[in-house]
């Protein structure tokens, strides 16, 4: 087990694969990182496209299928589950055999699934074809996470803003796309829509250099120093999950909630989750870039008090203006993405990608699950408009919650 001492030296080492040295190494060694970062951040924008589709479609294939709110929300939870609650597990397993297939398979394989949500003749099929989406999904995100803040040496909440960025920009792009192929050409032609992801796939194939290890790495999991740090972990982790049952929440029911009560086209349902999705692209890359010159701590605290005021008005407004106040306050909610991540990074960064793997896709996953089922019944019996209030104003839970965030990520134990 490492001393604090040892901790100190590694903690700038936010996946624990470069030292100091490496980090400010000369332009020579910058350049390949760079091109790492770029490949990686590529197939990060293909895989997250294909993660909008479920919440995209949802309209249709609520009419399709004949879907109540409750089964809608089953359809999202088992997305999340096996899109982010089994990044843990591929997380793990990224950490033992570092294979630049995890990256370079996922965008391919996704796209083969998500495209086909039409093709089902009942809703028990359409769940499978969900279910195997979100498992390529779900194998892409720790070891390429891990890799992107490598990438970034010495810089590490830029480098990761930047892997988010892109994949919340494509995750933008998706209803978008999506809607724009069902509109001119219906439904029958997604399967089309799976083109982008079969060449990202080659190029990635192509380019993609092997995952930067070093012998830390290849001692797979270490989970005795993993225990040693479960209460700090347990706290971003807690952030992460208020965070994202928020995020997700909203995420899953808007283009059905603008659809159904708020009278938006499909159409423009999907622009309005266009633009909620792009506020995490903002969001991302000025928080990671941000967190790289304040205390992180600050970052966290100020999202979680100033987005609230914002997703308020949303639920209280009508037309575009909601919209507007969706985005800002979005974008505050969302500034913590890159910066929850990279701090639990420098707690343990030795396991990089078990990190990665449990901040952002077992924590998203396990409020994904409950929010889709849970929302979804709530919804039955409440009234969704009543669910959005409650989803506004959890983010002042998790302001109260990151008031404990440890004042050091070098000596905390």
């Amino acid at each position: 087990m490492k001393t604090k001492e040892e901790l100190q030296t590694a903690a700038p080492m936010s996946s624990g694969v470069l030292t100091d040295d490496e980090s400010k190494a000369s332009p020579s060694s910058a350049s390949p990182r760079r091109g790492r970062l770029t490949l990686l951040s590529i197939g990060h924008g293909s895989v997250d496209l294909y993660s909008s589709v479920v919440s995209t479609l949802q309209p249709l294939l609520v009419e399709r299928f004949g879907l109540s709110f409750t089964q809608a929300g089953w359809l999202g939870g088992i997305f999340m589950f096996s899109s982010a609650v089994l990044q843990l597990p591929f997380g793990v397993l990224a950490d033992r055999v570092h294979s630049r297939l995890f990256s370079a398979l996922s965008p391919a394989v996704a796209g083969l699934f998500l495209s086909t949500l039409f093709w089902p003749t009942g809703f028990s099929s359409l769940l499978v074809l969900v279910f195997l989406g979100g498992l390529a999904i779900a194998a892409f995100h720790p070891l390429s996470t891990r890799e992107a803040s490598t990438a970034g040496g010495a810089r590490p909440g830029l480098s990761v803003g930047i892997f988010i960025t892109s994949g919340t920009f494509g995750l933008s792009l998706g209803p978008v796309y999506f809607s724009t192929i069902v509109d001119q050409f219906g439904a029958g032609a997604m399967g089309w829509s799976a083109i982008p992801a079969f060449i990202v796939t080659g190029i990635l194939l192509w380019k993609l250099p092997p995952p930067m290890t070093r012998a830390d790495d290849l001692q797979g999991v270490n989970y005795a120093l993993l225990r040693q740090y479960w209460k700090p972990l347990l706290l971003h982790y807690s952030l992460v999950v208020i965070r994202s049952v928020v995020q997700v929440g909203m995420g899953q029911f808007l283009t059905l909630y603008l659809y159904t009560e708020r009278g938006f086209s499909f159409h423009h349902a999907s622009l309005g989750l266009a633009v909620f999705f792009l506020s995490a692209a903002t969001g991302s890359l000025l928080g990671g870039s941000i967190s790289d010159h304040i205390d992180r701590r600050q970052v966290v605290w100020f999202s979680m008090i100033a987005s609230a005021p914002f997703l308020l008005l949303f639920v209280q407004t009508t037309g575009w203006w909601s919209i507007l106040w969706l985005y800002i306050g979005a974008t505050f909610l969302l500034l913590t993405i890159p910066v929850i991540v990279v701090m639990a990074q420098q707690l343990v960064p030795t396991q990089g990608a078990t990190i990665s793997a449990l901040m952002m896709g077992f924590a998203w996953g396990v409020a994904g699950v409950f929010c889709g089922p849970v929302l979804g019944w709530l919804a039955d019996r409440v009234g969704i408009e009543l669910v959005f209030f409650g989803l506004a104003i959890l983010p002042l839970a998790g302001f109260f919650l990151a008031l404990k965030l440890p004042l050091s990520y070098r000596t905390t134990s």
